[in-house]
Formats: structure tokens, C-alpha cells, sequence
């Protein structure tokens, strides 16, 4: 039996099968979850539905976060279908590629509004609006990246938007830790995913990470996916307004120097 057997999970953000969404989507079909999918746009329809139906999910609908009727609106079908939910995962993010490819101080209002919109609001949204239907018990999770809390060259306004996103996953997990409704956040290490494609060195920064980490290595989308069962299972009950690292252990590391250069010495 499954950890996650006879649980709904709803999970926001699948672009594609490099998507962390889509480790966490196979892992939480691995575990016996009954599953629903949401994804942004027409133009990410032809993508997602075959993986919808390869992961045996027949609930796949379209969602703009930006827009409350249309998350109302989502809410709507999701409890016509499973009438409950207990997972809650927010895999969305956005920002321009010119906002991730110049100096954060050239960021423009309306760049920086988007990004914190999309990648931050939306999981205060999207709890607010699931949690009349959601099960106590229930667990939110929402995906971060290091470059919330430290430099990372390009991340620029992403990373500004994940720390908001971090933050709010404290304050929801406070407001709903009454109805033993858990938040919490997993900052994954670098991933080859659509949205990683867009952020300048990008490719630099991912062989380095491999190098400097203490594990020596890149994680996967099946990592951050165990790591997903972990958080929407029973067995994390009473850990709630956390961020769970799953990078290799890089975020523990001041001094990096490579393995290559250790060998120098």
C-alpha cells in the first residue's frame, strides 16, 4: 500500500515531462494518490494531456492564476470531481526573460509586478480558494530555489519573488496550522526544466553546482519527487512552515571550492 494511498493531490504548474511537477506527479501515482492536473495556457495543452494520461489522471484543467474567477472557477470542478483535497502542490512560476538575463536593477515595474504575481501570490491564492474543500490533515507545498535567500547571478527578480513565496508559505502555515493544515516549501538545486532555460549561465552554474556540492552531484525531478511524497504524507504530520532543501547539500556550503581543486592542493 501506498503512502499516499486514497488521497487527492491537485497539482498546479506541469509544463512538461523535464517539469519538477512531473517528478512529483509520477511519484504521488507511484504512492496510490489520485491525482489532478492543472496547467497555464492553450499552448501547454498538447504537452500536458498526454502525460495526464500516461500518469491514469482524468482530471486535467487550465487555470490562470493571475485571475481569481478562473481559480474559483477551477475550485468548482475540483470538488465536483474529488469532492476533497488533501495535497496542494503550487509548481508555478514566471518572470521575463529580459528580467533574467540583465542586471536586476534594470528590472522594469511591470517585470518585477508579474513575477511576484505569478510565482509568489498565486500560492496565497490558490490556498485561499482550495482551503474551504481541502481535509484536515490536508498538505500545501510549493517549489523554491536557493536564489531566495543568496545571490545567484540572473535570478534576479525570480529570486525576490521567491523569497515573497517562502515567506508566505510561514505565514499560511501559521494561519492554517488550526485546521492541521500543513505549508510548507522545497528548494530544489539547479534542474534542466523550461524555466531553468531561461535564466542567463544557466548551463555554467549547473556543472558547478556538481562540482562544489558535498554530495558531487545534480538532483532530478525524482528526487524532488520522493522528497514531494514525504511532505504530503503522514510521515511529515508535524512539520509545517519549512523549507526542506533537496540540492545536494549545496546551501550548507560558505567557501565552494571544486572537487578538481581540492585534488590541486
Amino acid at each position: 500500500m501506498g503512502l499516499l494511498e486514497g488521497k487527492n493531490a491537485l497539482i498546479f504548474g506541469l509544463a512538461n515531462d523535464k517539469s519538477i511537477a512531473w517528478g512529483i506527479t509520477q511519484a504521488f501515482k507511484r504512492e496510490g494518490a489520485n491525482i489532478g492536473i492543472s496547467y497555464a495556457g492553450e499552448i501547454l495543452e498538447r504537452r500536458v494531456k498526454p502525460l495526464a494520461e500516461q500518469a491514469g489522471c482524468n482530471w486535467v484543467e487550465e487555470c490562470d492564476v493571475t485571475k481569481d474567477d478562473a481559480i474559483a472557477a477551477t475550485v468548482e470542478k475540483a470538488a465536483q470531481h474529488f469532492g476533497k483535497i488533501d495535497i496542494l502542490v503550487h509548481s508555478v512560476a514566471f518572470a521575463g526573460r529580459d528580467e533574467l538575463s540583465r542586471p536586476f536593477h534594470e528590472t522594469t515595474r511591470e517585470g518585477f509586478k508579474n513575477a511576484l504575481e505569478i510565482s509568489a501570490f498565486s500560492l496565497v491564492a490558490l490556498t485561499h480558494a482550495f482551503l474551504p474543500i481541502m481535509n484536515p490533515g490536508a498538505s500545501v507545498m510549493c517549489l523554491t530555489y536557493y536564489g531566495s535567500v543568496k545571490v545567484v547571478p540572473f535570478y534576479n527578480v525570480m529570486g525576490v519573488a521567491k523569497a515573497a513565496l517562502e515567506s508566505s508559505t510561514r505565514y499560511l502555515a501559521y494561519d492554517l496550522g488550526p485546521q492541521k493544515i500543513r505549508v510548507n516549501a522545497i528548494s530544489a538545486g539547479p534542474i534542466r526544466t523550461l524555466a531553468a532555460a531561461g535564466v542567463g549561465g544557466f548551463r555554467d552554474m549547473y556543472k558547478h553546482f556538481a562540482d562544489v556540492a558535498p554530495l558531487r552531484e545534480n538532483v532530478s525531478i525524482d528526487d524532488v519527487g520522493n522528497s514531494a511524497v514525504f511532505l504530503a504524507s503522514d510521515l511529515s504530520s508535524h512539520i509545517t512552515g519549512e523549507v526542506l532543501y533537496v540540492d545536494s547539500g549545496f546551501n550548507t556550503m560558505g567557501v565552494q571550492i571544486s572537487m578538481k581543486e581540492e585534488k590541486s592542493e
